[in-house]
């Protein structure tokens, strides 16, 4: 009986983020609370990348002014949590949604990590997308439908 009821309760949780707020990096908490409060709103001209740009300043975290966003991880081997920022360069993308094949390309793209779904799995938050237009959207990243191109995933750092 308790492990029905364990199943059940983990059932129920089972679309949540596997990542609690509270156990977060500092930062990577302040980003997620600032994306959450963007989302559906355009933030700066609507850029991809002006999205990460505020949330970097707000929390004023260290990064080159470019596109290297903190400390450079490797999803292979490292956690990537919510907060952390990816760099799309020349990614092409294939999936499937029922029988309909899907391909999407970011050839230059910015994104927020806003949501953990499962290994390799994340809800990411991105404006300048064709699906939320300027404004800022979530949509599910699988890195397994990643067939070309490459993403860099770095972790915020406070300023020195």
């Amino acid at each position: 009986m308790k492990r029905l009821l364990f199943l059940i309760i983990l059932g129920l949780f089972a679309n949540k983020s596997v990542y609690p707020q509270e156990a977060l990096p500092p930062l990577n908490r302040q980003i997620v609370k600032y994306v959450k409060s963007t989302i559906g709103y355009q933030i700066d001209r609507g850029e991809c990348w002006d999205l990460a740009y505020q949330a970097l300043k707000r929390v004023e975290a260290d990064w080159d002014g470019e596109y290297v966003y903190g400390k450079k991880l490797d999803p292979k081997k490292d956690k990537i949590l919510p907060g952390d920022i990816i760099q799309f360069e020349n990614v092409v993308l294939k999936y499937y949604r029922g029988t309909k094949r899907f391909t999407e390309r970011m050839e230059h793209h910015t994104a927020i990590v806003y949501k953990i779904k499962g290994k390799g799995v994340f809800e990411i938050a991105h404006q300048n997308t064709s699906f939320s237009g300027r404004t800022v959207g979530l949509s599910t990243l699988d890195l397994g439908t990643i067939v070309d191109g490459q993403i860099f995933i770095y972790r915020p750092v406070k300023q020195r």
